[in-house]
């Protein structure tokens, strides 16, 4: 390996062309960061960036750090330590997810330039709570951050794990503190996930109490659990099924609609148009777990067709790559979409005989076949 860059002031260096055609680029890191926090513990940062950067030679000298390969794959390489070291400056720790998913950025901001860069999308804080801070984690949950400041109603649309309603819900809560609304409400459709609970014992409010209880939890993330039930019984906050929705008008208020793929057509039009002045709505779901009973369509696949060219609407759509949860539901989601794929084609390919070509016709005519004689013995 030729290193010829020429190391300048502020950490960065020129990529020269090395022999081969290759280029290297020589980054030094400044002493305020210890090279245990850009390089983790027991070099595991460091494994994660040379997986992410296959074709390119990535070594470590002290506080210096030298990429040799291809021009493009060096420029993000660099780009990614400067990154890093933009996040660290913060006093948030890195992880090696959060290294992934910096990689996972800059690969795509080179067909997207202007998407925000991994250092923006880790220190844009949405919410602090005993210590704990809620923010984006993935560049489409920060498009989906950013689409709920921008626009009056947002569609967040994407699998499980991938933040849609959390980040909801902590916006929600940006907001009531902020003054900008004067109350949350949280609602959604209470529809059975394969499972009968209406036999359940209890009122109205314990036998309902089961689909709203991640509504609740989440609150209690982001809220001093304390306030709530006051903020409650003030009707600061409401959570209630979305059959309470009706003949309503909701003002001043920034609403969630959970769970959205349960809901019928005629339901999201309901919910959509309770819309009053001075309000936000955040809906949200998953359309490969639908629960309707067979035969009723989804309001919210037949919402994106409606909707989708009306001004100040936006959908938002996660993948699985946004996925916060154990990396492993990240593969579920897909194993489960590759499935769904499989049998949809399955479904409408031709039946066997119809792709069977017919036989040609002769003009011979065709005996009859011989029955077929029983071998039993009558006793």
């Amino acid at each position: 390996m030729s290193d010829t860059s020429q190391t300048r002031t502020d950490g960065q260096s020129r990529p020269e062309t090395a022999d081969d055609g290759r280029v290297s680029t020589r980054i030094v890191v400044p002493e305020k960061h210890p090279m245990v926090t850009l390089l983790g513990t027991a070099d595991s940062l460091l494994r994660v960036i040379e997986r992410g950067f296959p074709a390119a030679d990535i070594h470590v000298r002290g506080n210096e750090v030298t990429a040799t390969g291809e021009r493009a794959e060096v420029a993000l390489v660099q780009q990614l330590f400067n990154e890093m070291m933009l996040v660290l400056r913060t006093g948030q720790p890195l992880t090696e997810d959060s290294v992934e998913r910096s990689i996972a950025m800059l690969r795509s901001a080179v067909d997207d330039p202007d998407s925000p860069a991994p250092s923006q999308v880790f220190t844009a804080n949405i919410l602090s709570n005993r210590g704990r801070t809620i923010r984006p984690k993935t560049l489409n949950q920060q498009r989906y951050v950013d689409a709920i400041d921008k626009h009056t109603i947002v569609f967040g649309l994407g699998p499980a794990g991938t933040g849609k309603t959390y980040l909801a819900m902590a916006k929600a809560v940006q907001a009531l503190q902020a003054k900008e609304v004067n109350r949350i409400i949280l609602t959604r459709p209470a529809v059975e996930a394969g499972e009968r609970l209406g036999f359940l014992p209890g009122t109205l409010y314990e036998k309902i109490d089961p689909y709203l209880r991640p509504l609740y939890d989440a609150l209690h993330d982001m809220m001093d659990p304390d306030s709530i039930p006051r903020l409650m019984a003030a009707g600061t906050i409401e959570v209630a099924p979305l059959a309470y929705m009706r003949g309503r008008t909701l003002n001043d208020a920034f609403i969630i609609l959970d769970e959205a793929q349960n809901t019928s057509p005629e339901q999201m039009k309901m919910f959509l148009t309770r819309l009053g002045f001075n309000s936000r709505v955040v809906v949200t779901g998953d359309t490969s777990q639908i629960d309707l009973p067979g035969g009723t369509r989804s309001g919210l696949k037949v919402v994106q067709e409606i909707l989708a060219d009306v001004p100040d609407i936006h959908f938002s759509v996660l993948t699985s790559t946004d996925v916060v949860r154990h990396k492993l539901v990240g593969r579920i989601v897909d194993a489960y979409e590759r499935w769904d794929a499989r049998q949809e084609a399955e479904d409408t390919a031709p039946p066997a005989a119809a792709r069977k070509p017919a036989q040609r016709r002769t003009g011979k005519a065709t005996a009859p076949r011989a029955p077929r004689q029983s071998h039993r013995t009558e006793s």
